[in-house]
C-alpha cells in the first residue's frame, strides 16, 4: 500500500462522479478528494488486501471486478461479496478502527482507488450528506449480511444456489425485455464459493434451471434471469 501515485487528470474525476459515495459533493470538494486519491493497478488473483489491513483505507473500484473472502481454518474459502467498478468497500473500519475477518482479491486486472483515515475522516465526514449516505450505506450492508446468513442457514443447495444468484441479481442485475441480466461475470466456481456448495452442484443446478428455462447462460459469463427462476425462488 505504499504506492502514492495521486488520482491524475479528468478521467478520474469523472470516475469518482459515478461512485454514489461521492453524489452529494460539490465540484471543489471532490477535487479534494481526487487529489488525496491514490491509484494501485492489481492483476488477476493478486490480494488487494489481507485482513490486517483492512482499518487502514477505504478502496474505491476504479475498474476490474473484485471479491470479499474468508478463509476457514481448513483453508476453505468463502466468497462474502463481489464488487465492480463504481463499488467502494473498507470504510466501517475506518469508522471503528477495528479489522475485519476478511481478505480481497482481484478477479480479473483491477485499478483501486485508495483513500487513507485520515483524508477520510476530513474529507467526507465533515459533509453532512455524505455521513447520511454512511447510515444508508451501512443499513443496506446489514440487510446484504441477513440475507448471506440465511443462505448458509439453508440445508437445501438448490436453494442456497437460487439464492445467491437471486442476490447477485438483485444487486448486479439489469433488466431486459427476456428477464434480469447479472452484468458481472461469474464461473460457477465463484457462485459455488459464494454460496459454500461444491462447483459441480452449481453446475449441475445450472443445466437444470436451463432445462427449465428459468436461466441462460450469455456470452461472456453473464447470467439470464427468467421470470419463472423469480417464480420458484422464494426469498427465506
Amino acid at each position: 500500500m505504499e504506492s502514492r501515485n495521486k488520482c491524475p487528470g479528468v478521467d478520474s474525476l469523472a470516475l469518482l462522479r459515478k461512485i454514489p459515495f461521492f453524489s452529494s459533493l460539490t465540484d471543489e470538494h471532490l477535487e479534494k478528494v481526487q487529489h488525496v486519491v491514490r491509484k494501485r493497478r492489481f492483476h488477476k488473483n493478486e490480494i488487494i488486501l489481507r485482513e490486517e489491513n483492512t482499518s487502514q483505507f477505504m478502496y474505491l473500484v476504479f475498474s476490474g471486478k473484485v471479491k470479499v473472502v474468508h478463509q476457514s481454518e481448513k483453508g476453505k474459502e468463502h466468497i462474502l461479496a463481489f464488487h465492480k467498478q463504481g463499488d467502494y468497500f473498507g470504510e466501517m473500519a475506518l469508522l471503528d478502527g477495528k479489522t475485519w475477518p476478511a481478505s480481497v482479491i482481484a478477479m480479473e486486472d483491477t485499478e483501486i482507488g485508495l483513500l487513507a483515515k485520515n483524508d477520510f475522516e476530513q474529507s467526507l465526514l465533515t459533509d453532512t450528506m455524505v455521513v447520511r449516505h454512511i447510515i444508508m450505506m451501512l443499513c443496506s450492508r446489514l440487510r446484504d449480511s441477513w440475507k448471506m446468513l440465511k443462505v448458509m442457514s439453508l440445508s437445501d443447495a438448490e436453494q442456497r444456489v437460487r439464492t445467491v444468484i437471486r442476490h447477485l441479481g438483485e444487486i448486479y442485475g439489469v433488466q431486459d425485455r427476456r428477464g434480469t441480466i447479472i452484468t458481472m461475470k461469474l464461473t460457477h466456481k465463484e457462485i459455488a464459493e459464494h454460496a459454500s456448495v461444491a462447483r459441480e452442484t452449481v453446475s449441475r443446478l445450472l443445466r437444470k434451471f436451463s432445462r427449465d428455462n428459468e436461466v441462460e447462460a450469455l456470452e461472456g459469463k453473464y447470467l439470464l434471469l427468467k421470470p419463472e427462476f423469480f417464480r420458484k425462488t422464494e426469498y427465506q
